[in-house]
């Protein structure tokens, strides 16, 4: 029986060949599949977006210091090297310089040539030069960096315009659960595509430890890689809503992290026009406010305020409760902090606080950031 049933297969087959087919379940569908993979949403995205993702190769010179050398045991003894004819005391290596080389991602938002990426990706860079996807190398500058919000523009300094640009989306119109593409060159590896959604909007710089950064971040599960830095977050558009900045790795899959598109704009034309950012601050720390049943409610709660800072003089204190700025609804604490940093410095920006069942009415003037926490 065992013979007979090995033959089933190989004689249907050649029937199946005589006949000029195949069995149905053996048959391919090569339409459909093809159908397929042409509709796929990602590779238009890609094909959309990936001509101006480029990679950004940088160069910096460090001095390493001169340090003393110690003669080896048993040369330590005076008497010793003197009988040897040794040098008597310490020799010294003298100070020196190296070259260290970084790699990262960015992309073009302009076609006279700015480029878009992470202020760590150039920072202390005495050369950069930057690799477009069709085997162009060209050297760039460096126009400006902002540490506070990690991001920094780069002019490519050949002339001529006429560079493929990354269209920018809407990131306030992200929903949690939408697809995101994640782009850009880890290890030099051209167009290195992940496939995720948005996982959270609004986290928070500050509680994933990065106590020296102002920024509500988009977290998605699609792979952000170290060289990934500064590359694009796309729409199932393929339109950019992030840029990519941050990986958070631990058990199980990584957390990737991203600038929201609509707050890098901002930063950047700053950046163009001025060279520089300035982050208005009024010196509190800051909390979402629940009940007691721990749900969210509207406003921020004051958690710390900075001594003789703006706050502390317009008389705010921890555990006051504020429900708007400038006469705008408060809605959580990120929201009060991009109210203050686009009010501006050195104006007075109306709050209302609740302390203790009491609404008061304060007038509080925003100061640079930088006077608060001093030199960075």
């Amino acid at each position: 029986m065992a013979a007979v049933r090995s033959q089933v297969l190989p004689l249907a087959l050649a029937t199946a060949l005589v006949c000029g087919g195949l069995p149905p379940l053996l048959a391919q569908t090569p339409a459909a599949s093809g159908s397929l993979s042409r509709q796929s949403f990602v590779a238009e995205a890609v094909r959309r977006t990936g001509p101006a993702v480029v990679t950004i190769d940088t160069e910096r010179t460090v001095v390493v210091p001169g340090r003393q050398v110690m003669p080896a045991f048993p040369f330590m003894d005076p008497l010793l090297r003197q009988f040897f004819g040794l040098p008597q005391g310490s020799g010294s290596i003298p100070p020196s310089q190296r070259t260290e080389r970084g790699l990262g991602s960015g992309f073009i938002i302009d076609p006279a040539g700015l480029v878009l990426t992470n202020a760590h990706v150039v920072a202390g860079s005495s050369r950069v030069t930057v690799g477009l996807s069709d085997g162009r190398r060209v050297e760039g500058t460096v126009v400006g960096a902002d540490p506070v919000t990690d991001l920094a523009v780069v002019r490519l300094t050949v002339g001529g315009g006429g560079w493929p640009v990354a269209p920018l989306g809407n990131s306030d119109a992200l929903q949690v659960g939408e697809w995101v593409i994640a782009v850009g060159n880890p290890f030099g590896l051209d167009q290195s595509v992940t496939l995720g959604i948005v996982s959270s909007l609004n986290r928070n710089a500050a509680k994933l430890g990065i106590t020296d950064k102002r920024l509500e971040l988009i977290q998605t599960d699609a792979a952000i890689n170290p060289g990934n830095s500064g590359g694009p977050l796309l729409d199932a558009d393929g339109a950019v809503v992030g840029i990519n900045t941050l990986v958070r790795s631990g058990p199980g899959a990584g957390l990737g992290f991203a600038i929201p598109i609509n707050r890098a704009r901002s930063i950047a034309q700053q950046l163009v026009s001025k060279g520089r950012v300035s982050h208005a601050m009024v010196g509190v720390g800051l909390d979402a406010v629940r009940n007691s049943s721990g749900a969210l409610q509207p406003g921020a709660i004051v958690r710390s305020v900075v001594p003789a800072g703006p706050a502390a003089q317009a008389g705010l204190k921890p555990g006051d409760v504020i429900t708007a700025a400038g006469g705008q609804a408060v809605r959580d604490p990120a929201q009060l902090t991009q109210l203050v940093e686009s009010h501006g410095v050195g104006r007075a920006l109306a709050l209302t606080v609740q302390r203790q069942g009491q609404t008061l009415q304060l007038q509080v003037t925003p100061v640079e950031l930088s006077s608060l926490m001093g030199p960075r």
